[in-house]
């Protein structure tokens, strides 16, 4: 290939002015190239590393999906920190300090009576529980109404039941709420 149609295919680039500079032999000239080179990849891993976030997703803890009955569900269910909720068989439930993901927030712990709900796909449960009026405010969330946390999917770990939830931004690694009940 002759210098004339190499200098033709670099004018036509950003780099143009400095790979000509360079292909002249000049020790200046490769320098800044590598220098440009360098601080355009890094721009760029930095920026694909601010824009996509996590590379991947907290797991789900340990357990297998399980679709339950309802009277699997109807029983006591406990947090890590001592929170419970109790589901009722007659579609109510009691909370005691219990933990929920609602939105984007941190773990927040509720307590207060509503009613539940089931769903299901093929392969899991869900639960959802809606919080009454009169027991949904708390000095965080002062706005009052029903209080609807993010559902819970349910596992099965050997004999323990689990429901649980992921808690806050999945960009970071934030623990699960996780409720266990023995498999009955």
């Amino acid at each position: 290939m002759n210098m004339f149609k190499f200098r033709v295919r670099v004018r036509r680039g950003f780099f143009s002015p400095l790979v000509a500079h360079a292909a002249r032999g000049t020790r200046q000239g490769w320098s800044v190239l590598r220098c440009r080179r360098t601080a355009l990849i890094l721009l760029a891993m930095a920026f694909a590393l601010t824009a996509c976030g996590r590379f991947t997703v907290m797991p789900p803890p340990e357990g297998e999906p399980v679709v339950l009955k309802p009277a699997e569900l109807g029983t006591t269910w406990t947090d890590a920190d001592g929170g419970t909720l109790t589901l009722k068989r007659d579609g109510t439930f009691i909370a005691d300090k219990v933990c929920v993901a609602v939105r984007w927030y941190d773990s927040l712990t509720w307590s207060g009576t509503g009613t539940w709900e089931q769903g299901a796909n093929k392969k899991q449960s869900f639960v959802g529980v809606t919080f009454d009026a009169a027991h949904s405010y708390d000095a965080a969330h002062p706005e009052k109404g029903e209080r609807r946390p993010d559902p819970y999917a349910a596992l099965r770990q050997g004999k323990v039941l689990k429901l649980w939830v992921a808690v806050g931004d999945p960009d970071n690694d934030y623990p699960h709420c996780i409720l266990t009940s023995p498999a009955g």
